[in-house]
């Protein structure tokens, strides 16, 4: 793996002991599990995910976090420190290096890289049996959105068209270091069963991004380049909704069910 380091890590590191613990209480992970932990920093929940977990592989990007990480945990069987990319790992080698079929991932995760590590790790969706992030409230918010909601939008569709996501609490500036400016939550994934193929995955996602491409605009209109208009009136009209609907006011099996169907008339 790449061990080239991003130019803005955007850390806050989790000192809390209250909410260290309530964050490990709050992760559904069992003995004998395998959890991929995301940037571990100074291991504040490494040694906690060890205690209830089987095996902990962290993966941290800072060289001498690393450094600091393997001082720290070196003997510790149940914890294993790898220098690397989590936009770059093979969670399905990682997997199978540890004998297991899936694993359970945990990160406190900077605002602006959430939704690539989204992207990348629900790519091995087949391998995970559930996941659960620190990330900043605004951010939880819009994961766990439901339709017609001001936070609704693309990162809620990527999240929910594989898991159950769900926020289960806050946690306020004060419990990191430095304080961020915004509170933070933890939010939980289940996740929802048999996953699509990759190549339809990322097919749907580009027709969400589309939908969602103009949130003022009605859906028809922003797929009206790459799909034909009598399509689009003809598919919306064959799932009972209105030619005025905006991609914001439907359910993510609504907005599957509409890309099933327009695949057929894309341009």
């Amino acid at each position: 793996m790449s061990t080239t380091r991003r130019p803005k890590l955007g850390q806050h590191f989790l000192i809390s002991d209250r909410y260290r613990l309530r964050v490990s209480q709050g992760l559904p992970i069992h003995a004998g599990d395998l959890v991929i932990e995301i940037g571990p920093g100074r291991g504040a929940m490494t040694g906690l995910i060890a205690e209830r977990a089987g095996q902990v592989v962290a993966i941290e990007l800072d060289g001498s976090l690393v450094e600091h990480l393997k001082a720290q945990f070196g003997a510790n069987r149940r914890i294993k420190i790898v220098q690397g990319d989590i936009l770059e790992l093979d969670i399905a080698d990682v997997c199978r290096h540890h004998g297991v079929e899936r694993a359970f991932v945990f990160g406190n995760l900077p605002y602006y890289i959430t939704s690539p590590i989204l992207h990348r790790l629900l790519e091995f969706e087949q391998h995970l049996g559930g996941m659960a992030f620190v990330v900043q409230r605004e951010v939880a918010l819009r994961i766990a959105a439901k339709p017609g909601s001001r936070d609704y939008g693309y990162l809620s569709v990527l999240a929910q068209a594989c898991t159950c996501p769900r926020v289960v609490f806050d946690i306020p500036p004060g419990a990191f270091t430095p304080p961020p400016a915004v509170f933070s939550a933890l939010v939980t994934f289940e996740m929802r069963g048999m996953p699509p193929a990759a190549d339809e995955r990322r097919a749907f996602l580009e027709f969400v991004k589309l939908g969602f491409a103009h949130r003022r605009k009605k859906l028809s209109n922003n797929l009206a380049g790459t799909y034909s208009a009598a399509g689009v009136r003809e598919a919306l009209r064959g799932l009972g909704l209105g030619e005025g609907v905006r991609a914001e006011e439907l359910t993510v099996d609504e907005l599957g069910k509409l890309f099933e169907v327009l695949r057929r008339h894309r341009r």
